[in-house]
């Protein structure tokens, strides 16, 4: 049976858009294909980790205990999916072994952050090392990896198909961190050196997301990481 980590970010979970109904779809579909696929899912802070991140530094907050308030949002995200799913625990797992441990096939294991310095990405690269994981499915709100920033830049181009190279000399342009938001660099170190695909999609679109877990053809980006 295959093994995919989906990263999926706050800002997919819970932007404020109908998040109830669209955790519920993504719950249902989860629980629909975890037969087919073993699924671990990170979750991210979002919204709710940049109100921690702003009102902490308001009140003096050094990186690190902004750090530990982002790491608590996506534990708290991490949370309400699994409420979704029908077995919320009083903790999620906080390690990546300890999801990787946990893992089992039927079974969609969540967490969040682990900690300070790591981003969802890394934390999702680093669970499909442990798990020894086909793919990453990464669950963003741009639909695709683009030569520059789609929102931005009207003249960006999309690209459908792309080496786990490619990918590194974009994230690693002009000082290692211009456009991270595409894949951490970290994740993307690690998934070259595991040899672990990455797709990304349009978090939002339940089927999207679904083809993706599945290894079925997708409208996002497929990084090839062989």
């Amino acid at each position: 049976m295959e093994k995919v980590v989906v990263s999926i970010g706050g800002s997919i979970l819970v932007p404020g858009n109908n998040d109830s109904e669209f955790i519920l779809k993504l719950s249902e579909m989860l629980r629909s294909i975890c037969d087919k696929v073993q699924i671990a899912v990170v979750c991210g802070g979002g919204k709710t980790a940049r109100y921690y991140a702003e009102t902490g530094r308001a009140l003096g907050g050094n990186t690190y205990e902004l750090d530990i308030l982002g790491i608590g949002a996506t534990r708290l995200n991490a949370q309400l999916l699994s409420l979704a799913m029908g077995d919320m625990p009083d903790k999620v797992p906080e390690t990546t072994k300890e999801l990787a441990e946990s893992s089992a096939p039927g079974k969609v294991v969540i967490m969040g952050g682990t900690v300070p310095g790591h981003t969802t990405d890394a934390v999702a690269t680093m669970v499909a090392k442990d798990m020894g994981a086909d793919r990453i499915v990464n669950a963003t709100s741009v639909d695709a990896v683009y030569t520059d920033d789609p929102r931005t830049n009207k003249d960006a181009e999309r690209i459908s198909r792309m080496t786990i190279r490619e990918l590194k000399d974009i994230v690693y342009s002009e000082h290692g961190a211009s456009k991270s938001s595409v894949f951490d660099p970290l994740g993307v170190k690690i998934a070259m050196e595991e040899k672990i695909d990455i797709l990304v999609v349009d978090g939002r679109d339940v089927d999207e997301l679904r083809n993706a877990i599945l290894g079925n053809e997708i409208n996002g980006t497929f990084i090839d990481s062989h």
